[in-house]
């Protein structure tokens, strides 16, 4: 049986930075594999795609390792697009019911118009998972972020990071999901600081935006919408029943 490593390179470079849970069940079994130890929580991007944490070294051309770092102080700096290969359309779950405001939800993410929604209700009735069931049944791509009061733009529009000796710039989910006209769900907004996630403003208002870091303008593609999720409806929590919630601009 091959080594975890070796089939985490093979993933990767047959997938790339993630997978869906039915590719990764597939390339286990052929290689006589067990695969539970792929899609834990830890590695789950969204409702049945999963990443694949792997140094990947191209199988047909690996480099010696010793080349890589051989001059450190003559850094590039470059763009990585990172554009999804996958399907970011979410897996049906049999056990859904649609409920309240469902209906408008699906038609909306079916008109494919930029409509941004906020939904808000307390923790445990669907919010999330029932706007990734209509994605499902409307074959919608949803790239989900969940935010933190850490959450700020370098996680949100992407920022430069070092590979192997060269500094390239990696786009965040927002300019992935306005790239491939994607459902942006922002799951738990109102934990975000507001100083720290105003760069969603013109997003939020329909328009392009400009990537300060790269020059490049970036114009949503069709069938880009926003819909963001939260416990309150952006005043903050008085009650105490949920601690962190931030009143939002």
């Amino acid at each position: 049986m091959m080594s975890k490593e070796d089939f985490l390179n093979i993933a990767a470079n047959k997938f790339g930075a993630s997978a869906t849970k039915k590719e990764l069940k597939t390339l286990a079994i052929e290689n006589a594999m067990g695969w539970g130890w792929l899609t834990t929580p830890e590695n789950r991007i969204s409702h049945g795609v999963y990443q694949i944490n792997a140094q990947v070294v191209p199988i047909t051309q690996a480099k010696p390792a010793e080349a890589k770092f051989e001059n450190p102080s003559s850094f590039s700096f470059g763009i990585d697009n990172g554009g999804f290969s996958e399907n970011l359309v979410p897996e049906k779950d049999p056990l859904y019911v649609a409920f309240g405001n469902s209906k408008t939800i699906r038609d909306v993410i079916k008109s494919q118009m930029f409509y941004p929604i906020y939904i808000t209700g307390l923790s445990g009735n669907g919010k999330t998972f029932g706007v990734e069931q209509e994605c499902a049944n409307t074959k919608r791509e949803v790239i989900r972020v969940n935010f933190t009061v850490e959450t700020d733009e370098d996680d949100l529009i992407g920022g430069f990071r070092l590979v192997d000796g060269e500094t390239k710039f990696f786009k965040g989910p927002v300019i992935k999901a306005m790239e491939r006209g994607a459902v942006l769900l922002l799951d738990e907004i109102d934990l975000a600081n507001p100083a720290k996630v105003m760069c969603l403003q013109s997003i939020l208002e329909g328009g392009g935006y400009f990537v300060k870091k790269t020059g490049e303008y970036v114009k949503p593609k069709k069938g880009f919408t926003v819909i963001s999720t939260a416990n309150t409806k952006g005043k903050g929590s008085d009650d105490g029943r949920f601690i962190g919630t931030n009143v939002m601009n």
